[in-house]
């Protein structure tokens, strides 16, 4: 049995956890440059508030309806997604992070699994403040169904238990195919052609068929909607083949400079999230583009290169960037993102070095991790000095809350 645990409109709970008086309001929170919805409350969405509608088309609701924006706060985010998996992990036996607001845990054994499920919801929203729903069945795509029948029929209580053979029929005949786990809107209209209108419809299909026709994933897919599981729990996610660090400009950056500061502060981010992996890289890219609705003549351009040998060390792979960076930059554009791969990632393991090393990689490693443990306590309290010290590229963030678990000087005062 596995159990699939999501919070509840997480962004724009995180926002209202440390602002009581905004419990029962409409939030919404936007994204990268206060762009697009990405989170809304319940209020929210009984406005009518659509998921990825931009900004400036809500002006009129946001000040009929005195809607509360915020801009996106990954550092608060994050945090309290740690909080939750920390408390999962301790109220199950085996936990599988499978995004920032969800996982899916291994409830096998549990005699009553709507009480463990109670349990374990009220426990959540008692020490940590958020509201999860949970779906619990013999697969992971029932459990996925589940969960989000546990969020639509209200009187679920948040929790659903589709053990029962039945209840699982009666779920998936009133599912939509495009509903389903992994299949889409796209893959759903070819499904639509053969008959299959709904998550029953396809879990009644011949396997074999579905195997020839589309994949072995949806094949196997239709297989956990018949109750047969496929898909196991992956309590270690697997390493990573790359890692990207990209971001649309607060404004248009024309100047080398500025280019080169934002690109080495890309590169700073996705080597952290590199060593955090406990990983190494050998080569890298960078790639830079104008916008191609401006009016004028699109510009981008993308560059390649490798290292002597893998390492984590920001310098490095600063200075490899910077090549990079050169050989592709054209003056007299108005760029409008730019960004950085790491490629050819492997584990930090005993590795052959090259002979012309002037450093050990033991010594570079130190010094990451401690770079790493002091941004542990706040990102950006030690950084690269050609990162740039008050960069104007970075993103609009107009409507920002504190970060209230990551900066002493945010901490929330009861008076």
């Amino acid at each position: 049995m596995f159990a699939l645990v999501d919070c509840n409109n997480f962004y724009a709970s995180c926002e209202q956890l440390f602002r009581p008086d905004l419990r029962h309001w409409p939030v919404v929170v936007l994204s990268n440059n206060d762009g697009c919805v990405v989170s809304r409350s319940a209020a929210a969405k009984a406005l009518g508030i659509p998921m990825g509608v931009p900004a400036y088309q809500l002006k009129e609701a946001i000040v009929r309806h005195g809607v509360e924006v915020f801009s996106s706060n990954y550092a608060l985010y994050a945090d309290i997604s740690q909080r939750v998996m920390r408390v999962l992990a301790e109220l199950a036996p085996e936990v599988e992070i499978y995004s920032i607001d969800e996982a899916f845990l291994d409830v096998g054994g549990i005699a009553d699994l709507a009480a463990f499920g109670r349990r374990l919801r009220a426990t959540v929203r008692q020490w940590i403040g958020i509201t999860v729903a949970i779906g619990m069945a013999p697969t992971k795509t029932l459990a996925k169904l589940a969960n989000s029948g546990a969020k639509r029929f209200p009187a679920t209580g948040g929790v659903v238990d589709l053990s029962d053979r039945e209840r699982q029929r009666r779920l998936l005949r009133i599912t939509p195919v495009e509903e389903v786990w992994g299949v889409g809107r796209r893959l759903s209209r070819r499904l639509r052609l053969m008959g299959i209108d709904t998550a029953l419809d396809l879990g009644a299909r011949d396997k074999g068929e579905l195997r020839r026709r589309f994949s072995v994933t949806l094949a196997r897919t239709a297989m956990e909607l018949d109750g047969v599981p496929c898909f196991g729990l992956d309590e270690a996610p697997p390493p990573r083949k790359q890692v990207i660090s990209s971001r649309s400009f607060g404004e248009r950056v024309t100047s080398l400079a500025a280019m080169r500061q934002a690109v080495c502060a890309y590169t700073a981010t996705a080597c952290e999230k590199l060593r955090r992996g406990r990983q190494y890289a050998r080569s890298m890219s960078v790639f830079l583009h104008t916008s191609p609705h401006a009016g004028t003549a699109y510009y981008g351009n993308a560059a390649h290169g490798s290292l002597p040998a893998p390492s984590g060390d920001t310098r490095d792979f600063h200075r490899l960037a910077g090549r990079l960076l050169d050989a592709i930059w054209k003056d007299g554009h108005a760029y409008v993102k730019a960004g950085v791969m790491l490629h050819d990632c492997c584990p930090m393991a005993p590795m052959q070095l090259s002979l012309l090393g002037t450093q050990g990689l033991h010594a570079s490693d130190a010094l990451m991790t401690a770079v790493d443990r002091i941004n542990h306590s706040g990102r950006g309290q030690v950084f690269w000095a050609n990162q740039g010290i008050d960069p104007s590229w970075t993103m609009f963030r107009n409507h920002l809350s504190p970060a209230y678990t990551t900066n002493w000087n945010a901490i929330p005062c009861v008076r």
